[in-house]
C-alpha cells in the first residue's frame, strides 16, 4: 500500500459485514460449489520498485482495506487451525495465502501503509504482541472469536468451507493501470460520489420501464397508493421480505440484485402488472406488522402488537409468510393468531434459558419455508421450531433456568421489561394495568448492593457456613427476584420491611403477591420463580417435545466461550466472572471449561482482582509454563501483589462487543457499577481513564482562558473523546485521545447530513486556507456520519508532553469553532 493511502480503519460494522457474508456463502457452498459473492473493484498500478528479478509487485490505488481485511481472516483462521492441532493446514494457508516463504526475506502477500506495518507483522508472525487495540489487532481478535464460535466439533467441513469461502467465492473486479494510464483518475471513477439511488428506486425504474403504455394508470392507481402506506425504507424493506419468501438467503443488500434476476423471467407487460399488483398486495400485509392497529382480528391484533414492541425485525421474514397465507385464503385468523403465538413464546423461552440470540437470525429465515410448505402455518412453524438446537426452550429448561439463569442479563433490557409486564397483564387479563408500562423499571427485590443490614438477613436465611455473596450473586438476578416498579429510586437498595410498605401499595399485581411474604430469601425467591416458571409454560407453548431431540448443549456454551475469550486483545485480561456475566453461565462451570478444552486466550482469564488462578491448568498435553510470563511477554504488567495491572483490564461490556454478542449494554454497565465500582458510562474505573479526564480537565482550563470562539467546554468525562459545541446542531467538534496509537484527533464531527458535508467539502480549498491547516475528509456513510479531521502523535500519559498537546487540542478547537460557523450558516 502506498504512503497517501489511508491507515486501516475498518470496524466492527464492516466486519461484522463481511464476515455475515462469508459466513453465508460457506453455507451456499455446501450444495452449490460454484457459488460466488462480489466484493467489489480492486484497482492496482504497477510500483515503481517492480525489479526484472522477484516478485511482482503493485501498488493498490483501491482495495487496500478490503485486501487488508481478507488476510487478517485468513491469518485468523490458521492460527486457530494451529491451536486445534490441524497444523498441516495452517501451514498451507501461510504458504498459499500470507507470505512468500520461498522468496528473499519471506515477504507478505499483502503489505499494508507504513502505520500499519508493525501491527500487521505481528498478526503474520503470529507474535505474542498480535491481537493489540489497534485496528489491525482488532479486526484479527474479531476473526479469531468468530472462527471459535463458527468452529462446530460435530462438523468436520465447516472451517474448510470458510477457507473455501474467502479464497474462492469471493470475487472481485480488477483493473491494472498500466504505467501511462492515471490510476487516481480510475479510482475517482469507482468511487464517484452523489445522491445514491435506493434498491426501491431502482426497482420502481426496472418495472415501470417495461410496463409501456401502461405505466402511468399502473403508477397512478397501484404504486402511489403503496408508497403513501410504507416510505422509502420500509418499501426497500418489503421487496427483501418478499425475495426471502422464495429465497432465505437472500441479503438485504442484494435486494435489487435477486429481485432483478427473478422478473427477468416475466416477459410480457401483463405479467409485469401482475407482478405490481402482487407486490402492493404484500405492502399492505406488511403496513399492518408495522401498524397492528388497522388489524380487525383482535387475537391477531394482540399477538402482531407485540411482536412489533418486541423490537427486531429478526421476525418480519416469517410474520410475512404467515399473513400472507391468510391473504392467499391457505390459513384462517384462528391459525395465524397461534403461530403469531408460537413465534411469540419462541422468542419469550430463548431469554428466559439465556439463549436470547443465538442462531436466530438464519432460523428465522429458514422458518419461512417451512410455514410455506405446511398444511397448517401454526403446526408447521411449531414442528420446524422443535427440530434441531433451535433453542425453542422445553417445559423442563424453563422450569430449570427460571431458578438458576441470571434472567436481568439475557437479551436487550426492553424485551425483558416486555416479558414481565406480558407476565403482569396476566394477573389480571380483563383490566389494564394501571401505571403506565413507559414509567415501570425492573426491580430487584433483594437489592443488587447489599447494605449491612441487608446482608445480615440474607446471612440469617442461609445454612452456618455458607457463602453469602456467592449466594446473593446466585440469586439476585433470577426471575424470581425481579418486578416491575415505579418507585425504582425508592426501593433501591432498601431493606425487605421498608419495601414491602411500598410493594403494598404498588398498582402492580406482582408487588402484591410479594408483600405478602414476611421475609425475603433463597427460599421465597426460588419459590416465586418456580411460579413464573409455571405461568409462563401455560401463557407462552413450547415445542412438540416429541421432536426435540437431546441436542448438544455443553458444545453450545464451551463454543460460545471460545469465541469470547478469543476476541481478549494481546496485553489485556478479564477475569471468570466477567467471561461467564457474557456467556450466561457460571463462574465456576467457566473455569472447568477453560481448562479442559483447548481455545485461544484462556491465559488471559484471570481471578477477580487480577490474579492468576492456582487452578488453571494448560489444556494442551504437556505444557507447563507460567501463564504469568505469557501474559508478561504479551505487555500485561504484575504488581508487587501478584496482580495484573487495572489498567488493562477488559471487562464484559467490552468483551460483549468483540465477541459480537447481543448483550445489553446498560445492564452489564449496571452489572459492572454494582460488582466493581463505576464512572461516567458504566465502565470501571480504571488509571487510564482517570489520566484522559485529568487530561481533559486541563485541556478545558486551558480552553477557557484561550480559545474565545468556543462558546463552551463542559466538565471532562472518563471517555477517550471529549465533545464541544460549534453553534449549530448539525455537527459538533469532538477532540479524541487514542492511548495504544499515541495518536491525537482533533475533528468536526457531522451527523447525519451528507448534504451538508457535501457542501463544506466542495469549498475546501477556502475551509483550509482560512483553518491555516489541511484536514482529511471522511463522508463515512457506514456509519451515517462524516468529519473533517486533523491528526498528530503524542502521549498524554508522558508529564513532558501534556502542554503541548494541550495547547495543540485547543488551538485546533478554536480554529473550527472560528472558521466553520460562516459556512455552515451558508448550508
Amino acid at each position: 500500500m502506498p504512503l497517501y493511502q489511508r491507515v486501516y480503519s475498518w470496524g466492527k460494522k464492516q466486519l461484522d459485514q463481511l464476515w455475515v457474508d462469508v459466513a453465508e456463502l460457506a453455507d451456499t457452498l455446501r450444495t452449490d460449489p460454484k457459488a460466488s459473492h462480489f466484493i467489489g473493484s480492486l484497482v492496482l498500478a504497477s510500483s515503481p520498485d517492480s525489479g526484472t528479478i522477484g516478485i511482482q509487485k503493485y501498488l493498490v490505488v483501491d482495495g487496500q482495506q478490503r485486501l487488508t481485511t481478507l488476510t487478517l481472516l485468513l491469518a485468523a483462521l490458521r492460527d486457530h487451525l494451529y491451536e486445534v492441532g490441524d497444523v498441516e493446514r495452517a501451514q498451507g494457508i501461510d504458504a498459499q495465502y500470507l507470505i512468500n516463504v520461498y522468496d528473499a526475506g519471506k515477504p507478505h502477500k499483502v503489505e499494508p501503509t507504513q502505520a500499519d506495518r508493525d501491527a500487521y507483522s505481528a498478526v503474520l508472525g503470529r507474535s505474542p504482541s498480535a491481537g493489540g487495540e489497534d485496528n489491525i489487532g482488532e479486526a484479527y481478535r474479531f476473526f479469531r472469536s468468530r472462527i471459535a464460535a463458527a468452529d462446530d466439533p460435530d462438523d468436520p467441513h465447516d472451517l474448510a468451507l470458510i477457507e473455501a469461502a474467502v479464497v474462492r467465492g469471493l470475487a472481485l473486479v480488477v483493473v491494472t493501470a498500466e504505467p501511462g494510464d492515471n490510476a487516481h483518475r480510475i479510482f475517482e471513477s469507482l468511487n464517484n460520489t452523489g445522491l445514491r439511488l435506493t434498491q426501491s428506486d431502482l426497482l420502481k425504474n426496472y418495472l415501470f420501464m417495461r410496463l409501456g403504455d401502461r405505466a402511468a394508470t399502473v403508477y397512478a392507481n397501484v404504486w402511489v397508493p403503496l408508497e403513501k402506506r410504507l416510505d422509502a425504507d420500509n418499501l426497500e424493506l418489503l421487496f427483501w421480505l418478499d425475495l426471502v419468501q422464495t429465497d432465505e438467503r437472500a441479503k438485504q443488500s442484494d435486494t435489487y440484485i435477486g429481485q432483478q434476476r427473478r422478473l427477468e423471467q416475466l416477459t410480457t407487460a401483463e405479467q409485469i402488472e401482475a407482478e405490481v399488483l402482487r407486490v402492493a398486495k404484500l405492502g399492505d400485509v406488511l403496513a399492518t406488522i408495522l401498524n397492528p392497529e388497522g388489524e380487525p382480528h383482535p387475537e391477531v391484533r394482540r399477538r402482531l402488537t407485540r411482536i412489533r414492541a418486541w423490537g427486531s425485525t429478526t421476525a418480519y421474514p416469517v410474520v410475512m409468510q404467515i399473513l400472507a397465507r391468510r391473504a392467499a385464503g391457505t390459513a384462517t385468523d384462528d391459525e395465524v393468531a397461534a403461530a403469531l403465538t408460537i413465534l411469540e413464546s419462541y422468542f419469550v423461552r430463548r431469554i428466559v434459558i439465556g439463549r436470547a440470540t443465538a442462531n436466530l437470525n438464519r432460523t428465522l429465515l429458514d422458518a419461512v419455508g417451512h410455514v410455506s410448505a405446511a398444511e397448517r402455518v401454526d403446526v408447521g412453524l411449531r414442528d420446524y421450531l422443535s427440530r434441531g438446537r433451535k433453542y425453542f426452550a422445553t417445559d423442563k429448561q424453563v422450569r430449570d433456568a427460571a431458578t438458576s439463569v441470571a434472567f436481568y442479563w439475557q437479551g436487550r433490557a426492553a424485551q425483558k421489561k416486555l416479558i414481565l409486564q406480558w407476565l403482569e397483564e396476566s394477573y389480571r387479563p380483563k383490566e389494564i394495568v394501571s401505571l403506565d408500562p413507559r414509567h415501570l423499571t425492573i426491580e430487584h427485590v433483594l437489592p443488587q448492593t447489599m447494605t449491612p443490614a441487608v446482608r445480615a438477613t440474607l446471612a440469617s436465611s442461609l445454612a452456618p457456613g455458607a457463602d453469602v455473596d456467592l449466594e446473593h450473586e446466585r440469586l439476585v438476578h433470577t426471575l424470581g427476584n425481579l418486578t416491575l416498579s415505579g418507585y425504582n429510586s425508592e426501593l433501591s437498595n432498601k431493606h425487605f420491611d421498608e419495601k414491602r410498605e411500598l410493594l403494598a401499595k404498588s398498582g402492580v399485581a406482582m408487588n402484591l403477591e410479594i408483600a405478602k411474604s414476611a421475609t425475603w430469601g433463597p427460599t421465597e425467591i426460588t419459590a416465586r420463580g418456580e411460579r413464573l416458571a409455571e405461568r409462563i409454560i401455560e401463557l407462552w407453548p413450547g415445542p412438540d417435545e416429541k421432536l426435540v431431540g437431546p441436542g448438544d448443549e455443553p458444545s453450545t456454551i464451551r463454543t460460545q466461550v471460545a469465541a469470547i475469550v478469543a476476541a481478549i486483545p494481546a496485553g489485556r485480561w478479564t477475569t471468570y466472572g466477567d467471561v461467564a456475566l457474557v456467556a450466561s453461565t457460571g463462574a465456576q462451570a467457566l473455569a472447568q471449561i477453560i481448562t479442559t478444552y483447548p481455545m485461544a486466550n484462556a491465559w488471559r482469564v484471570l481471578q477477580s482482582g487480577g490474579a492468576v488462578s492456582p487452578g488453571f491448568r494448560w489444556s494442551e498435553p504437556g505444557r507447563t509454563d507460567d501463564p504469568r510470563d505469557v501474559l508478561e511477554d504479551e505487555g500485561v504488567t504484575f504488581g508487587a501483589d501478584g496482580r495484573a495491572d487495572a489498567a488493562q483490564f477488559i471487562g464484559a461490556e467490552e468483551l460483549a462487543a468483540e465477541a459480537g454478542l447481543d448483550v445489553d449494554e446498560a445492564t452489564v454497565a449496571a452489572w459492572r457499577a454494582r460488582s466493581h465500582g463505576t464512572g461516567s458510562g458504566g465502565s470501571k474505573v480504571t488509571p487510564l481513564r482517570l489520566a484522559r479526564r485529568e487530561f481533559f480537565r486541563k485541556v478545558r482550563e486551558a480552553g477557557l482562558a484561550g480559545a474565545p470562539h468556543v462558546a463552551g467546554w463542559r466538565t471532562p468525562p472518563l471517555h477517550y473523546w471529549y465533545d464541544v459545541a460549534v453553534g449549530d446542531s448539525r455537527c459538533h467538534i469532538s477532540l479524541q485521545v487514542i492511548t495504544h496509537t499515541k495518536t491525537l484527533r482533533a475533528m468536526l464531527w457531522i451527523v447525519n447530513d451528507m448534504e451538508l458535508f457535501e457542501a463544506l467539502h466542495s469549498r475546501r480549498e477556502a475551509i483550509e486556507a482560512d483553518l491555516g491547516f489541511t484536514v482529511e475528509w471522511d463522508p463515512m456513510p457506514e456509519h451515517n456520519a462524516s468529519k473533517l479531521e486533523v491528526t498528530r502523535p503524542g502521549d498524554i500519559l508522558d508529564d513532558a508532553e501534556v502542554p503541548e498537546l494541550v495547547e495543540w487540542f485547543v488551538e485546533k478547537a478554536d480554529a473550527f469553532a472560528k472558521v466553520l460557523p460562516a459556512y455552515l450558516a451558508d448550508v
